[in-house]
């Protein structure tokens, strides 16, 4: 079987002897047909990846087709399309009994902690299937990174009418930002790149965007509220001086959620938190629940996988378009490995 290795910091190996996955009990094979680049597998490549060990196959965006199944409750059957769930929770942790399986004590998430998709085939448990029928292959590995944020509007309980400001326009914080335009926010987006900034607007429906680096950036957002700043914030830079400085542009009473993750230590003034009684949240993948809901905006039309999707790559392509992605002048907005 063909596949991709990452075999250390900064170096891939194409395989065409990986071993094939084995069909066992509460499982399918999957034959893949999408794989979504997403930053954290950028972040692998170049060795600045929490919780991750070498060698691994990357990769945890993805869709493909049923290969293998045996009889199951969810009523999945061989060659139906499917979504993947990468995050493998262990079901009796805390949070897992509480439904926060999203954070699980012993979460495995696919292409992280064990072997991914960038491979022709994978094993997968029935239960972090779900059929995608109706979605486009693009679609269906897209469901994923657009959960994230979909989680964290709904962490942040994200009201009709709230004016909510995104840090970051990459994948997550438009993400963050599609999904509290479906949950009926207003929308500020920020960033420093004008080029991202005008996406914001004419992808995720953004109604405002401003740059973090203008000196009157705090004046026109206070402004923009009537002087109360957003409800909530959130942050999906995964940099340090940014999620230092959100703390700033978060309303008396309002929530900031930490979509991105930094490898660091963030630091706060305590009295400037207690005095506006902040809620500091973090938010950390997706439930099943988040899939679902993605997946019927993706079904309505909602929103333009296609706009979304910048940059594409055949399987055996990928090593070398994987270097020219990490370029800053590529202007990848989202990258998909096709198989």
């Amino acid at each position: 079987m063909k596949g991709i290795v990452c075999e250390e910091i900064g170096q891939f190996r194409f395989a065409n002897d990986l071993p094939e996955p084995a069909l066992t009990e509460g499982h399918a094979i999957v034959s893949l047909r999408r794989i979504g680049i997403c930053g954290t597998d950028y972040h692998a490549f170049k060795g600045n990846q929490p919780f991750f060990h070498y060698p691994r196959i990357l990769g945890h965006e993805l869709s493909g087709v049923i290969e293998q199944i045996g009889a199951n409750e969810q009523g999945l059957a061989a060659r139906d399309p499917v979504a993947i769930i990468p995050y493998l929770h262990c079901g009796e942790c805390l949070a897992c009994r509480r439904g926060r399986t999203n954070c699980c004590t012993s979460m495995q998430v696919l292409g992280v902690h064990q072997d991914g998709g960038m491979r022709e085939r994978i094993a997968v448990p029935v239960s972090h299937l779900l059929k995608a029928e109706g979605l486009t292959f693009d679609e269906a590995a897209m469901v994923e990174p657009l959960a994230i944020g979909a989680h964290a509007v709904r962490r942040a309980e994200i009201e009709p009418g709230d004016t909510v400001l995104v840090i970051g326009s990459g994948p997550i914080g438009l993400g963050v930002m599609a999904f509290a335009k479906q949950a009926g926010a207003y929308v500020i987006a920020m960033d420093i790149n004008e080029e991202r900034l005008a996406f914001c607007k004419t992808w995720a429906g953004a109604d405002r965007t401003i740059n973090s680096l203008e000196a009157d950036a705090k004046e026109r957002l206070a402004e923009w509220t009537n002087g109360d700043f957003p409800v909530a914030v959130f942050d999906a830079t995964g940099n340090a001086a940014s999620m230092t400085k959100s703390f700033e542009w978060v309303g008396h009473g309002g929530k900031l959620v930490f979509v991105g993750l930094v490898k660091g230590d963030i630091a706060f003034s305590d009295p400037e938190f207690h005095k506006r009684e902040l809620t500091l949240m973090g938010s950390r993948n997706a439930t099943r629940d988040d899939f679902r809901h993605v997946m019927e905006v993706l079904g309505s039309g909602a929103l333009d996988i296609e706009k979304f999707v910048t940059h594409r790559s055949p399987f055996n392509n990928m090593i070398d378009s994987f270097g020219e992605w990490l370029k800053p002048e590529s202007k990848v907005m989202k990258a998909i490995v096709e198989l």
